[in-house]
């Protein structure tokens, strides 16, 4: 595992984190659904690094 993966899965974890308490708070979709798609992208793309995947 390299410290790219890992600060790749930590941001996402928290992103997703962010996204639950927005939800929470009730805030503007499109800002949840944003919040989302950049924990999704961190998250995958430090999944993919850690198989060797991606570069």
């Amino acid at each position: 595992m390299t410290g790219l993966s890992t600060v790749l899965i930590v941001v996402g974890l928290f992103l997703a984190g962010g996204v639950y308490s927005f939800q929470k708070q009730q805030m503007p979709k499109s800002v949840v659904v944003l919040l989302a798609l950049g924990s999704a992208m961190c998250l995958v793309a430090g999944v993919l690094r850690i198989q060797g995947i991606w570069e």
